[in-house]
């Protein structure tokens, strides 16, 4: 069985993920982690979320991959000592040095080599496995035929490849853009995304200096598609690939259980474009399958821009009986308006009238406006705790699908 596997970037997301069917998930502490800028997790939060997933039979792994200095490896080494003793499942890793340490420190906790290690080929694959990694997550540039050959070589080594979300302009993460432009070091998890900014490029020809551009903002030359490789699960599965991975510690709950939502589906019941247009129900880059399918030179997205989801997140469900549910609201909406149910254990899309409305009092108002207030609303079939209710913007025409490439 496929593993999928979800970002969480805090314990609520981490509940989140776990509600919408991730098989596991992948989180940061406050230090050590590519993703400065998350909530991440306390000790004591890895501590319980670990413990939460554990309950439900599923796996919690532990980034820290950055790219350690000297100054950082003794807080390094008590770390690793400490996920280990929670019961961490594993911990993802970029650095040679902190492998090392880390096999010494805790030589019970599993080591995945974070995509940051740019693992392209056989050969890195093999020395990981020789120095004690158990799986490496597959560089995004590769093909499915290239990750087969990986399997090929290192049948017993695990791989982990992404599956969907935003991707880095640069080799696997690799970019010192960042640090250059702003002094905030992309490798030590405080990138800025400077590749998402428009540029100014200019060429000299026989009249002199002139701008090339691609709209009035500028040209967009370092800004990638999402990755959506939704279609191509099954191709990836017979490749070698055990683990889908969704990127993405620091999107949103919405975001998160959309997703996580659709790959679980279509990993239980196959592809269908019905499935798949619930990923055109988040904000998202145009999509693309990168490099799956092989070279492919239309990963860039020259305007920039995200197009705008075709729902919009308006409540979290908190509890569902006797045909009423009490959500707490994170969109303002109305008595007598449509809602539609993201649900992660029946079907998803029933949609239903709010009557009934009621504030946290019990008082009867016409208008949720209040955010985070938990609402009382009659609804006709039953919820989960944790489902999400979202209003519909844009009925799709079509399934979500790339803007043409060339490849």
């Amino acid at each position: 069985m496929n593993e999928l596997l979800a970002p969480a970037g805090n314990l609520k997301k981490l509940r989140c993920a776990l509600h919408f069917g991730a098989d596991a998930v992948y989180a940061g502490g406050r230090a050590f982690s590519l993703r400065a800028f998350a909530d991440n997790f306390t000790q004591e939060e890895l501590a319980e979320g670990i413990s939460y997933a554990h309950a439900l039979g599923k796996k919690v792994y532990v980034a820290a991959n950055i790219f350690a200095r000297n100054a950082d490896l003794p807080a390094l080494e008590v770390y690793f000592g400490a996920l280990q003793e929670m019961g961490a499942d594993a911990v993802l890793l970029s650095d040679l040095g902190a492998l090392a340490l880390c096999r010494r420190a805790a030589p019970r906790l599993p080591v995945h080599i974070s995509t940051q290690a740019n693992i392209t080929n056989a050969e890195a694959a093999r020395a990981c496995q020789a120095l004690g990694a158990s799986r490496v997550v597959l560089a995004r540039e590769l093909s499915v035929a290239e990750i087969a050959d990986i399997h090929a070589a290192c049948p017993s080594l695990e791989l982990e490849a992404f599956v969907h979300g935003a991707m880095c302009i640069s080799y696997s993460g690799r970019c010192y853009l960042s640090d250059y432009l702003d002094g905030r070091p992309a490798n030590r998890g405080a990138c800025v995304q400077a590749c998402r900014r428009a540029y100014r490029i200019q060429s000299k020809g026989q009249s002199g200096w002139c701008d090339l551009e691609e709209d009035g903002r500028g040209t967009y030359v370092m800004n990638s598609r999402d990755l959506n490789l939704s279609a191509h699960l099954p191709a990836l599965a017979a490749a070698g690939v055990c683990s889908f991975k969704i990127e993405g510690r620091m999107k949103s709950e919405y975001y998160l259980a959309t997703v996580v939502n659709a790959y679980r589906r279509i990993l239980d019941g196959g592809y269908s474009e019905e499935v798949a247009a619930e990923l055109d129900c988040i904000d998202h880059r145009a999509y693309t399958t990168a490099y799956a399918l092989g070279e492919n030179h239309g990963t860039v997205l020259a305007d920039g821009s995200q197009e705008a989801g075709t729902c919009e997140f308006v409540a979290v469900v908190l509890s569902s009986k006797d045909g009423y549910v009490c959500a707490e609201m994170r969109n303002r909406f109305y008595e007598g308006e449509t809602l539609e149910a993201l649900c992660a254990h029946a079907e998803t899309g029933r949609s239903f009238v709010v009557s009934g409305l009621r504030d946290s009092s019990g008082a009867p108002c016409p208008d949720a406006k209040r955010v985070q207030e938990h609402y009382t609303f009659a609804c006709p079939f039953p919820l989960a705790a944790g489902d999400i209710l979202r209003r519909r913007k844009i009925r799709p025409q079509t399934a979500c699908k790339s803007a043409p490439e060339r490849v």
